[in-house]
């Protein structure tokens, strides 16, 4: 099911949506259009830094940062949408919260019911809301199927097809609760929609990059943007493993090898690894990366390929708008909205 909805009544769906980035040292907001048989176009982009204010809560200094957003994106976006597009109306808005308000989680479930059966949605639908995961604090907001197994193999078109036994991936979404609800209202404050839709950075990231490079059926994908760093493990397309690591800087790499070597004790360890990260650090990142001896896991002499997602990767799938700056993870967002659909 897609997003993009016939609003001008033309032949042609169209629909602007707003994109919004919450992180612990940084707020980022976007416009992205749509229009039916195009790649998306990010129209207009601005950043803000969360600058705490002594004695002042994390959360408290971040909502201050996103009401100055919320008012550049009205004041400066909404004319520079116009001009773009022909119209300001904004349809949605994408979410996109990061630690420490965000958590994930990959968990499988089986179907089997001692003969035949014919495998769809619905069946899927009505396990997923009768179980159901819960973490005390925080919001379920998303529960995407990551990988399908039918009678042992990997599919990506399980539904509609007769099995003895099948399993899904499923990769959770959780927000905490109460910042969750405060975020929502500064945007209701702002934008008059009820279609506000939010989910863990991490987990949109992770989807996201399965469309950006959909030949690396295998491999690590670092997840570094804010205090917590999470990593998975993609083995032919399938989520098999995930890990989150909450090292201080200084301890960063020593927690992610630690992390590294329990995921090799159960899986071999892929070739290829995908650092997702802001850019001001990926020259830490990769002094980091380059000061260790990776390949001492990969029982190789050979170390893993190590690939930066950069905005030059999403060139062709996202288009910008000339002012717009580059930034991946706007750019990841404004990918994830029209394959996805939110209840």
């Amino acid at each position: 099911m897609s997003f993009l909805l016939n609003i001008f009544h033309d032949e042609k769906k169209e629909e602007s949506v707003a994109l919004v980035d919450i992180g612990l040292t940084s707020v980022a907001g976007a416009y992205a259009h749509y229009t039916e048989g195009a790649s998306p176009i990010l129209i207009y982009s601005r950043h803000v830094p969360v600058e705490a204010r002594k004695n002042e809560q994390p959360e408290a200094a971040m909502l201050r940062a996103l009401q100055i957003l919320g008012e550049a994106l009205i004041r400066e976006g909404i004319p520079a949408l116009a001009r773009a597009t022909g119209s300001g109306k904004v349809s949605g808005v994408l979410v996109s919260i990061d630690a420490p308000w965000q958590n994930t989680s990959v968990r499988t479930e089986h179907f089997e019911q001692g003969r035949s059966f014919v495998f769809t949605k619905d069946l899927v639908a009505e396990k997923l809301g009768r179980i159901g995961a819960a973490i005390h604090g925080k919001l379920l907001v998303d529960e995407s199927i990551i990988g399908s197994i039918l009678n042992g193999y990997e599919t990506n078109d399980p539904y509609g097809r007769r099995v003895h036994r099948a399993s899904v991936v499923i990769l959770s979404s959780f927000v905490d609760e109460k910042v969750t609800g405060h975020i929502l209202s500064v945007l209701r404050s702002i934008y008059h929609t009820n279609r506000i839709f939010t989910i863990a950075g991490s987990s949109l990231r992770f989807q996201a990059m399965r469309q950006i490079f959909p030949h690396e059926r295998t491999a690590l994908i670092f997840d570094v943007v804010g205090p917590l760093t999470s990593i998975a493990l993609l083995r032919k397309d399938i989520f098999v493993a995930a890990a989150n690591v909450a090292g201080s800087a200084g301890s960063w790499m020593h927690d992610v090898m630690r992390e590294l070597a329990d995921l090799a004790k159960h899986y071999p360890l892929p070739r290829t690894i995908f650092v997702l990260a802001r850019e001001p650090e990926i020259v830490f990142l990769k002094k980091s990366l380059d000061a260790v001896k990776l390949s001492e896991l990969w029982l190789s002499d050979n170390p893993p390929k190590i690939v930066f997602v950069l905005p030059s990767h999403l060139n062709g799938l996202v288009r910008q708008a000339s002012e717009t700056s580059h930034d991946p993870l706007l750019l990841l967002m404004a990918l994830f909205w029209p394959r996805h659909t939110f209840n």
